[in-house]
C-alpha cells in the first residue's frame, strides 16, 4: 500500500493536536494495523519514514513499507 493512501486513512481517523505535529485518534474510532494490535485514544506521529504511536505506557514505531493494512473500526450508530 503506497504512503499516500496510509497517511489518509490516518488522517480520516484522528485529528491534530493543537500545537504540535502529532494527531489523536477520533472519539469512537479505533486503529488496528497489520490484524494486530487494536489502539483506542492513542495518539499517532506520521513520520517521513515511520509512524508512532503513543500509548499512556509505550510507544510502537511502524516503518511505512511495513505496514500491509491497517483497518478503522467506529461505533456503530442505532
Amino acid at each position: 500500500m503506497k504512503k499516500e493512501t496510509l497517511e489518509k486513512i490516518f488522517e480520516y481517523a484522528s485529528m491534530p493536536l493543537h500545537g504540535t505535529l502529532s494527531r489523536k485518534l477520533r472519539k469512537g474510532i479505533q486503529c488496528q494495523i497489520n490484524e494486530g494490535k487494536v489502539y483506542s485514544g492513542s495518539t499517532l506521529f506520521l513520520g517521513d519514514d515511520f509512524v508512532r504511536i503513543t500509548e499512556a505506557d509505550s510507544n510502537t514505531y511502524y516503518a511505512w513499507e511495513g505496514i500491509a493494512s491497517v483497518r478503522t473500526i467506529g461505533e456503530v450508530e442505532k
